[in-house]
C-alpha cells in the first residue's frame, strides 16, 4: 500500500504541480518543506546529524536547526523543479544557469575523449542534465531501482523524456555500457556522494570515514575517460554549478589502489563544495560508516 501511495503521489506530481501557475507552487512547497522540517522525522534528524559533521559540531544546536530549515526549503525546490522541468524551454534552461570552468567537459568530449561527470546530491542535477543536453551533448546516466516497478519507470520516462539514456542501478550490464559510451568519447553522469552497494570504499569526508561508490574512478581507471567533478547550488533564481579540475588517475600503485587514491580526491572535492553551500546539500540518508555501523545493530 505504501509503494502504491508514493507512485500516487509522484504521478500527481507530474500532472498537477507541472501544471499549477509557478507562484502557488513554489509557496506550497516551501510550506511543504517547513511543515516537514518541524515534523521533525528521521530524515530530517539525520540531515542534522550529517550538517554537525560538516560543522565540525558535536551535537545539534540553534545554527544546526536554521540551516536544516534553509536545507528542506532547497530540497523541495528540487523537487518542485523536478516536477516542473519538462515545461521549462531551451532558453530558460540554458539562461539561468551559471556555470564556471565548463570548457573543461566541452574539451574533452569534443577531442573524442569519453568524460565521467561525479556530482554529490546537491542543488538541482536533474536540471544540470538538461543543461547538458541542451548544450549539445547527450550522456547517460543510472536510475536506483524504486519500488513499485511503475514508480521506476515513472523517474525512467522523465530523464529520458529531457534527453538522457537511463541505466538501472543495478548488475554488471550497466557498468560494461557505461564503459562503452566513455571509449565512443560520451560523457557519463553519477551522483556518487552516497554508497547504495555492498562495493562502496571507505573515504576520509569532514574528518570521519565515510562510505562512497567506487565506480566513477573505477570506469576513469578502465577507460581513460576524465573525471570530472561537478558541485552545484541555488543562487536566488538561478541554478549554479562549478565544473572542478580532472581528477587523475595515479601513475604508481594497482587498480584497487588507484580507485581508493581517486575517490578519496573526490570526496575532497565534495567537501569544499558542501562546505560552501551546506544549504543546498540534499542528504537526509547515512553517510558515514559509523552511522551506518549504528544501523546493522
Amino acid at each position: 500500500m505504501r509503494d502504491e501511495v508514493a507512485d500516487a503521489a509522484y504521478a500527481v506530481g507530474w500532472t498537477v504541480v507541472r501544471k499549477m501557475p509557478e507562484t502557488a507552487a513554489r509557496v506550497a512547497f516551501a510550506a511543504l518543506a517547513d511543515r516537514t522540517w518541524h515534523r521533525y522525522g528521521s530524515g530530517v534528524r539525520q540531515l542534522e546529524k550529517n550538517l554537525c559533521r560538516v560543522l565540525g559540531k558535536d551535537a545539534v544546536d540553534d545554527e544546526v536547526r536554521v540551516l536544516s530549515k534553509k536545507v528542506l526549503r532547497s530540497y523541495f525546490r528540487y523537487w518542485l523543479e523536478v516536477f516542473r522541468l519538462p515545461e521549462y524551454d531551451r532558453a530558460r534552461i540554458l539562461g539561468k544557469m551559471r556555470v564556471t570552468g565548463e570548457k573543461k567537459i566541452f574539451t574533452n568530449l569534443d577531442s573524442g575523449r569519453g568524460v565521467i561527470l561525479a556530482l554529490p546530491h546537491m542543488g538541482n542535477y536533474e536540471h544540470a542534465g538538461a543543461w547538458l543536453v541542451h548544450s549539445g551533448y547527450q550522456f547517460t546516466t543510472v536510475a536506483e531501482r524504486l519500488r513499485p516497478e511503475s514508480l521506476f519507470d515513472r523517474f525512467v520516462e522523465f530523464r529520458e523524456g529531457l534527453g538522457m539514456e537511463v541505466l538501472a542501478h543495478r548488475g554488471a550490464s550497466a557498468y560494461g555500457r557505461m564503459a562503452q559510451r566513455l571509449r565512443a568519447g560520451r560523457p557519463v553522469c553519477l551522483v556518487v556522494d552516497r554508497d547504495l552497494t555492498a562495493s562502496g570504499i571507505d573515504v576520509e569526508f569532514f574528518g570521519a570515514t565515510a562510505r562512497m561508490p567506487a565506480v566513477a574512478a573505477a570506469l576513469a581507471v578502465q577507460t581513460g575517460a576524465a573525471l570530472i567533478p561537478v558541485t552545484l547550488w541555488y543562487e536566488g533564481e538561478y541554478w549554479a554549478a562549478r565544473v572542478h579540475a580532472e581528477i587523475p588517475v595515479p601513475d604508481g600503485g594497482g587498480r584497487q589502489e588507484k580507485i581508493q587514491a581517486m575517490t578519496q580526491d573526490l570526496a575532497r572535492v565534495f567537501e569544499a563544495g558542501i562546505a560552501a553551500h551546506p544549504e543546498d546539500w540534499h542528504m537526509l540518508q547515512k553517510v558515514w560508516v559509523a552511522d551506518l555501523a549504528d544501523e546493522d545493530r
